[in-house]
C-alpha cells in the first residue's frame, strides 16, 4: 500500500535554497489590528498579554489570516518581549503607547531571575503545538522571538525611543554590563526558540528591529555576536533548524549578516535597494520587501511595488512578505489585491 506523501512546505524549502514561482507569501503581523476578527478577539481578551499568554486566544488569532488567505506561513502570535516578562522584568501595554517596563540600572543585570523563564513561556509552547496539530498541513509554521539588542533597548528605557539613544548610552558607558545583558537575552533566547522548535515549528525567525540605529563596531558587537551565538545554541540542539535574521534599517551592514550569523534566510526592510536585494539573494533565500505603505495606498502603487519584488527577485529563492509589519490602517481589500497579483504571476 502506497504510503501518503509528506506534504510540500514551500516556505521551508525556499529556506533551503529552493526557489518557486510564484514565490511563497506571508506578512509580518499578519495577525492584527487591520483584521476585524483579531479586533473582536482582543475584545474578549482582554489585556494584550492575556492574549498571547492564553493558547485559546493566541491559536485563534494566529489562524484568522490563514483562513481569510490562505498564506504559505503562519507565525506564532506573540510578542517579543515576553521573553524579559519570563526573567522576571515588569511588562504592560498601554494603548496609544505600546509597551512599557521600568527601565534597568546596571545593578539589574545581575539580577535577571531564570528561575521560572519556561513556566512563564509554557502557554507559548502550548499555542504552538496546537498551531502545529490544526493549521493545514502544507503551511509552514514559524515561531520567533527578538534579537538580543532589540530587547535590550526596551528593558534599558523602558519604551520604544526613535534612536535608543538610553540603550546606545547605557552600553558605552557601561560595556561589561551591557555585554551580560546580551548574552543572558541571547542565552535564554535560544532555548526559547529550541522548546518551540521541539513544539513544531518549522522555522523561527529572530526580529532585530532596531539593529539600523548602529554604527558598524556596535553593530558586529551587539547585533551579529549575539545571534550568531543564538544561531549555534539552536543548531547544537537542531542541526537542520531553519532561521531567518531580520536586520532592519541595516543598510550596506547587511552585506555579510547572513554568513556572519549563520542564518539561513535574511529579512530585507524596504529601503533596501534591489541591487543589493539580488546580490545578498546570490548566497541564499531572502524574504521582504514591499514598503507596508504601498499596501495602505493600494492602486497603481501597490502593482508597482509587488511587481517589482517579483521582477526583481523572483528568479531565486524568494519570500514574499513586506518591510515590517503591516499596519492597522491596510485595508483588507489590499491585502487580497496583493495577493492576487502574486499568485497570477507567470
Amino acid at each position: 500500500m502506497a504510503q501518503p506523501s509528506t506534504p510540500r512546505r514551500i516556505v521551508a524549502e525556499v529556506l533551503r535554497g529552493e526557489t518557486a514561482f510564484p514565490p511563497p507569501v506571508w506578512l509580518m503581523r499578519q495577525a492584527g489590528r487591520y483584521l476585524p476578527e483579531y479586533r473582536e478577539t482582543r475584545k474578549k481578551a482582554g489585556s494584550f498579554l492575556d492574549l498571547c499568554y492564553n493558547p485559546d486566544y493566541a491559536v485563534e488569532v494566529t489562524l484568522q489570516p490563514i483562513r481569510r488567505f490562505g498564506f504559505d506561513a503562519s507565525i506564532l502570535f506573540s510578542d517579543i518581549l515576553v521573553v524579559p516578562h519570563a526573567l522576571g522584568r515588569d511588562l504592560r501595554f498601554e494603548e496609544g503607547r505600546g509597551p512599557l517596563m521600568t527601565p534597568m540600572s546596571v545593578d539589574d543585570v545581575v539580577r535577571l531571575d531564570r528561575s521560572r523563564f519556561h513556566e512563564t513561556l509554557e502557554p507559548v509552547y502550548e499555542t504552538v503545538r496546537r498551531l502545529r496539530a490544526v493549521l493545514p498541513a502544507e503551511t509552514t509554521l514559524l515561531g520567533f522571538c527578538g534579537a538580543p539588542w532589540t530587547i535590550a533597548t526596551y528593558m534599558i528605557a523602558g519604551h520604544g525611543t526613535p534612536d535608543q539613544a538610553p540603550a546606545r548610552l547605557f552600553a558605552y558607558r557601561h560595556p561589561e554590563a551591557f555585554i551580560q545583558l546580551l548574552d543572558t537575552i541571547a542565552e535564554v533566547s535560544a532555548e526559547y526558540l529550541i522548546r518551540q522548535l521541539d513544539a513544531g515549528a518549522d522555522a523561527v525567525q529572530i526580529f532585530d528591529s532596531w539593529s539600523g540605529v548602529l554604527d558598524e563596531p556596535s553593530f558586529a558587537s551587539f547585533c551579529i555576536r549575539p545571534v550568531r551565538k543564538i544561531v549555534e545554541k539552536v543548531r547544537e540542539a537542531r542541526a537542520d533548524a531553519l532561521v531567518i535574521g531580520f536586520p532592519k534599517g541595516a543598510g550596506s551592514l547587511y552585506d555579510g549578516y547572513r554568513e556572519a550569523t549563520g542564518v539561513n534566510g535574511l529579512g530585507l526592510d524596504w529601503s533596501v535597494p534591489m541591487s543589493q536585494a539580488k546580490r545578498l539573494q546570490a548566497a541564499g533565500a531572502v524574504q521582504g520587501n514591499l514598503d507596508p505603505m504601498r499596501l495602505v495606498a493600494g492602486g497603481r502603487a501597490l502593482e508597482d511595488g509587488v511587481g517589482a519584488v517579483l521582477e526583481g527577485l523572483g528568479g531565486g529563492p524568494l519570500i514574499f512578505n513586506l518591510g515590517h509589519g503591516i499596519t492597522p490602517e491596510t485595508p483588507v481589500a489590499h491585502v487580497e489585491a496583493m495577493l492576487r497579483q502574486i499568485r497570477a504571476a507567470r
